[in-house]
């Protein structure tokens, strides 16, 4: 019964997945680091707050409400409500996703200069926002099929968007290198956006195949007999539970763009200079913690499937299962992350100069280490609260966590340097570890 599960398969396939898109990712960002170099990773690392903050704003609250909305619809087989939903969502995330792509496009030298305080980085949010339209386009269709628990096209798409984006890269810097000029990191850029018109593709080739397919059957439009329902309605309804998805997340980015952002900054008080600061922050962001982050997967996984089994037992009443979910959870999780701790701490300096031929980077992964444990405990039990229907305690201990690692960033970056960060991010998943074992307390008993 297990292996026909859709909830189990569907959590095997994001596994393996998402172990697959980590390896070339892991590997991609080595090749990064290696041909534009610290200054060069720095650049491009500083440009993610930018796309954090627009897909937040743009699908990733419409997404999640796509998502349940379908599933609730698909299984009566209403399957003309169900594309009403997705067309319905799309053409809403579509029209924000235009203005952000014509608002960083115009102005993008003065988000480059006064924003991110960098005024290389505009070229380079001139190519990114041609991808916001191309995600928004992926990540609608990718609820859909979540809603359903299709998850092998998602899949697809996330490998297919990896594989094109590093072969693209690769082959423009080869092309270019044979005739003799530089390569810069615009090179990067470029390649993501190759690679989100990938997934884009897919993912538009797998709806139109489904809804051809629901369309010969005569399934689509078999007469079923239901309120009518228009599209404002269907607007409200999903606006409904996408807009306080979105503010939270885009309140969580935005902190964490500052974040990004005032790191370079607080590094130049420090005393650096500006190149020294971006590489610093290049090393950190674009080398060390990729590496941290990488078996993360694993509990990520973990997550996907404790959240609906957690949010069943609890809606059953039956507490022993999630006594043993969360006792469980804690102890493999700390497992496992003391495992990667010492395995950072002996291999560390050599994973730097071996991988990125960078000691600062080997530095960087010896100190946060001591991550590993707690990182790991609290990823599995946020979604354990998330199951228990305790979202707006994950949310404040989310934001919690994050104005600590702010205090840490404006106050002791200008007197430590980056090591005032590396203790500021290990003071902060301390804490937030521990707010979540506080609010699970109970079951521990």
């Amino acid at each position: 019964m297990k292996k026909t599960n859709p909830l189990i398969t569907g959590t095997i396939i994001l596994t393996v997945t998402g172990f697959a898109s980590r390896f070339i990712g892991f590997f991609y960002r080595i090749f990064l680091s290696r041909v534009f170099g610290a200054e060069g990773m720095g650049l491009y690392q500083l440009t993610a707050p930018v796309l954090a903050l627009t897909f937040s704003v743009t699908v990733s609250g419409m997404q999640t409400a796509i998502s349940k909305f379908v599933a609730g619809e698909t299984s009566t087989r209403n399957y003309r409500a169900s594309f009403r939903t997705l067309f319905t969502g799309f053409g809403i995330s579509m029209l924000l996703s235009a203005g952000c792509t014509a608002y960083i496009y115009l102005f993008s030298d003065t988000i480059a200069a006064n924003l991110l305080f960098e005024p290389r980085t505009a070229p380079l949010l001139r190519i990114i926002a041609l991808s916001i339209p191309m995600t928004t386009v992926h990540s609608c269709i990718n609820g859909y099929f979540y809603g359903i628990r299709k998850t092998s096209v998602p899949s697809a798409a996330q490998l297919v968007e990896q594989l094109v984006r590093v072969g693209s890269v690769y082959l423009i810097y080869a092309h270019y290198t044979a005739k003799g000029y530089t390569p810069t990191i615009s090179f990067a850029v470029v390649g993501l956006i190759i690679g989100e018109a990938a997934s884009m593709l897919v993912c538009l080739a797998a709806i139109y195949f489904r809804f051809y397919s629901l369309t010969l059957s005569h399934s689509l439009f078999r007469k079923i007999k239901e309120p009518a329902v228009t599209y404002g309605r269907e607007a409200r309804r999903l606006l409904s539970l996408a807009v306080p998805l979105s503010l939270n997340r885009t309140l969580i980015n935005f902190l964490q763009s500052v974040e990004a952002i005032y790191i370079p900054q607080c590094l130049q008080r420090y005393g650096y200079n500006n190149a020294k600061a971006l590489s610093v922050y290049g090393v950190l962001t674009g080398m060390a913690l990729p590496l941290i982050f990488f078996p993360s997967a694993i509990t990520n996984s973990v997550s996907v499937l404790l959240l609906p089994i957690v949010s069943e037992a609890d809606g059953s009443g039956n507490h022993g299962a999630v006594r043993r979910a969360v006792r469980t959870s804690i102890k493999y999780c700390f497992l496992l992350g003391f495992l990667c701790t010492g395995v950072f701490l002996l291999f560390g300096r050599f994973a730097g100069t071996f991988l990125y031929n960078s000691a600062l980077a080997g530095s960087f992964i010896i100190t946060l280490s001591f991550i590993c444990p707690f990182m790991y405990i609290a990823s599995t039990l946020n979604s354990i609260l998330n199951g228990l229907g305790r979202t707006g305690s994950t949310f404040l201990f989310s934001m919690v966590s994050l104005g600590l690692r702010l205090a840490f960033v404006f106050w002791l970056i200008p007197v430590l340097g980056i090591q005032g960060y590396l203790y500021g991010l290990l003071a902060s998943q301390l804490l937030q570890t521990g707010l979540c074992v506080f609010a699970v307390r109970k079951y521990l008993r």
